[in-house]
């Protein structure tokens, strides 16, 4: 049991809902891990999946309500199997049996507590690859704090720099005052990439931003905005995977994003002077691209 769930303010909804008694807040979650899947992951950036995976433990549940989101069945339905830290350091240290280059934690945030409890736990039983936290940016800057010295690398979107549409498609006020705080905190942690002789990543940043179809002027903002941040000192993934999983009520999401808007946005990633980063292939939208959550190795 973590004090912390006593009154949650893990992420920027500050719930301040008693987890450990049974009360709920945004997210759904209470105070025991929750996973959906755990297996290598061959489909990250090539710097963390490599060539024998990365080894991705996907928790249920989620701080934000992307009405577009690909794994809805974890975020919102709630799929997976209750866990404790003791099997959750079991997790980590079995993926490193497996040979996968890292640790890399989906959707982690309302979880932090338990999650630092096992991986030193799993580092006193001998884990030493580096732990990734994947997140949807939406993080307060004093759970950030808390991963100090837990966190190798932050996997972390950045999805919107115009806060209406946070609102619309996440159900989330002010995203990007708590993304771009929580982001200026990861780096002040982990700094610099750092790469091993075979190319994977063991320390630094890597910001993801997935295109929306319809949404090319708003790329472009926040490509701007971490560019002129953090120049060459972070990676940024420039993503073209938007994935129609069930229709919504605003029109332009209901379809992929086209190879023009894909070309528009990295073209103008170019021109900004944006060196370090990754981009996509084509046909990246496929539905066959998305996990199956079936509970495979949890």
């Amino acid at each position: 049991m973590a004090k912390e769930l006593d009154c949650c303010s893990l992420c920027p909804r500050n719930c301040k809902v008693n987890r450990n008694k049974g009360e709920k807040g945004f997210c759904g979650a209470l105070n025991k891990l929750k996973v959906g899947r755990c297996a290598p992951h061959f489909w990250e950036e090539p710097c963390i999946s490599g060539t024998n995976g990365s080894g991705t433990i996907f928790f249920s549940y989620c701080n934000l309500k992307c009405i577009y989101c690909q794994n809805y069945e974890l975020s919102e339905k709630a799929k997976g199997k209750e866990i404790t830290i003791t099997r959750f350091s079991e997790l980590c240290l079995e993926l490193e049996e497996k040979g996968c280059h890292n640790i890399n934690l989906v959707t982690p945030t309302h979880f932090v507590p338990l999650i630092i409890k096992g991986i030193k736990k799993a580092r006193r039983m001998g884990l030493s690859i580096p732990i990734v936290y994947n997140t949807s940016g939406y993080e307060s800057k004093e759970t950030i704090d808390s991963l100090k010295g837990i966190v190798d690398i932050y996997l972390t979107d950045f999805k919107y720099y115009y806060d209406y549409l946070g609102l619309d498609y996440s159900t989330c006020p002010n995203y990007f005052a708590y993304a771009s705080e929580a982001l200026e905190e990861m780096y002040k942690q982990v700094g610099d990439p750092i790469f091993n002789k075979e190319g994977i990543l063991q320390k630094g940043i890597i910001v993801r931003h997935l295109i929306l179809p319809g949404h090319t002027f708003d790329s472009k903002k926040v490509l701007e905005y971490l560019y002129k941040t953090y120049q060459d000192h972070i990676f940024i993934s420039i993503m073209n995977q938007y994935t129609v999983v069930r229709p919504c009520k605003y029109p332009a999401l209901n379809r992929s994003i086209t190879k023009n808007e894909y070309d528009e946005v990295i073209n103008y990633a170019v021109d900004l002077g944006i060196k370090n980063g990754f981009i996509q292939e084509d046909e990246t939208d496929k539905t066959s691209f998305i996990p199956n959550f079936n509970g495979e190795g949890v």
